[in-house]
């Protein structure tokens, strides 16, 4: 059994009930009511009473026992160091197509953490293979009404499947998703697409098998994103899998659209979309923004180029003037996969009197990718393409290409380092409201 450690608190909202009480930063939550909570889940379970008597444990490491009376639902205000307080759930799966498989080796530990767990599956999206949870958490998930989940399914073929996985528990899938079913739970599944393996009829039993469950009230599947694998230089040898090519992207386009728009005229909605990295890889254009629906699958880069640029446009109306002053210079570094759809974006920007902004849609020589998504560009591929060129006065940074929370790409190379190599400020920028903001501020620029 994994050992549950204090919550330890990273922040205190202002103005919030725990900042009333005077916690700090470095204290840590040792037990609620008497429970301690083994994640973020537990915790907010736990906090929705009224009554709550807690035991914390502060940063010079003494105990101390609260008495809090509030409103039913009403937050503590904290934030903690992570959402887990107990081990991660691990992942015992081989997928030859895993990214932590396929990065060099020594980098820092976090990078190689397979996570299979559930917690973070429904808190965050992130997507699991259900074949690593014992019954125990089987049965926390039906407890708990934990729901939508964000499973990994690549194949309901168990042969298929357990091929991909390389796990004998991988042939379970539908049986699983029966289990679901009976308990009017849901999840939002994915299919990596590797050519020659299940794709062509396997893709389309796949996507058939998982729309049969897109029935009822609560459909249990409610929304399928079909995903292209993504294969780097460091990727294992002999691991059976090759590239998605233009012809192959066109192919699977064909295909489940075709799908898709006889799923729409059965349950009224497509239930299946495909990543915006097929239309890149493809060449072909991106699907109109009606064709998403509500984005259901928006986290896993189904409609996000899409909807980036209308979020722009909407915000740019509003934000954008037609003169700045003084006039000043700029560079935007993106992934060379969105190169095409972001020059409406770039058109409007130096519409704007006074202002340049230069976009340099890079390639990663780091990961051996000719179509690299933004979100995979490292300092090494910044300094590759960057070094002896007139950048301006800074550097725009999509905020995807580094680790959340920190300035550091994914090859452990710092902002602070690639900054001064290229002699130039480097402005990390999260979402379109910050782009423009740092595009017009009057006043200096300054590093988020």
């Amino acid at each position: 059994m994994s050992t549950i450690r204090p919550a330890k608190i990273t922040n205190v909202l202002p103005n919030s009930i725990a900042a009333e009480i005077g916690f700090e930063a470095g204290d840590a939550i040792v037990a609620i009511n008497g429970t301690r909570p083994r994640d973020l889940i537990d915790y907010q379970f736990l906090c929705a009473d009224e009554l709550l008597e807690l035991e914390v444990l502060d940063a010079a490491g003494k105990t101390h026992h609260l008495e809090i009376e509030k409103d039913y639902d009403e937050d503590l205000g904290l934030e903690f160091e992570t959402a887990l307080f107990d081990a991660l759930i691990q992942c015992n799966n081989r997928c030859p197509f895993c990214f932590i498989d396929q990065q060099p080796a020594g980098k820092r530990s976090s990078l190689y953490l397979k996570d299979d767990d559930y917690r973070l599956s429904f808190l965050y999206g992130s997507y699991l293979t259900l074949t690593n949870l014992p019954e125990k958490e089987w049965q926390r998930i039906e407890q708990m009404r934990l729901s939508p989940l964000y499973v990994s399914v690549h194949a309901t073929e168990p042969e298929v499947r357990i091929r991909l996985l390389k796990n004998s528990r991988a042939g379970q899938i539908l049986e699983q998703l029966k289990w679901f079913q009976k308990r009017r739970l849901q999840i939002h599944a994915q299919v990596v697409v590797c050519p020659g393996i299940n794709d062509g009829e396997h893709l389309e039993r796949t996507l058939t098998d998982l729309v049969a469950f897109h029935t009822g009230e609560v459909p249990t599947v409610a929304s399928v994103a079909v995903v292209p694998v993504g294969l780097t230089r460091f990727r294992p040898p002999e691991d059976e899998l090759v590239p998605v090519t233009p012809t192959k992207a066109q192919e699977v386009i064909t295909q489940v659209r075709s799908l898709a728009s006889k799923f729409k005229q059965k349950y009224g909605s497509s239930v299946v979309w495909l990543a915006d990295e097929w239309f890149l890889i493809a060449g072909e254009e991106l699907p109109s923004e009606a064709e998403y629906e509500e984005y259901p699958q928006i986290d896993n880069g189904v409609g996000s180029i899409r909807l980036f640029i209308k979020q722009f446009h909407h915000a740019a109306a509003e934000l954008l003037p037609r003169k700045i002053s003084p006039s000043k210079k700029l560079t935007w570094v993106v992934g060379n996969a969105v190169e095409k759809a972001f020059q409406s974006i770039l058109n409007e920007l130096n519409a704007v009197d006074g202002l340049e902004v230069q976009m340099e849609a890079l390639a990663s020589d780091y990961w051996g990718q000719n179509i690299s998504v933004t979100g995979l560009i490292t300092g090494h591929d910044l300094l590759l393409n960057l070094q002896g060129k007139d950048l301006g006065t800074a550097i725009l940074l999509p905020s995807v290409m580094l680790k959340h929370g920190e300035l550091i790409f994914l090859d452990d190379m710092s902002v602070a380092e690639v900054a001064a190599t290229l002699n130039t400020q480097i402005i990390p920028v999260s979402g379109v409201e910050e782009l423009i903001d740092q595009c017009v501020a009057v006043n200096e620029l300054h590093l988020i």
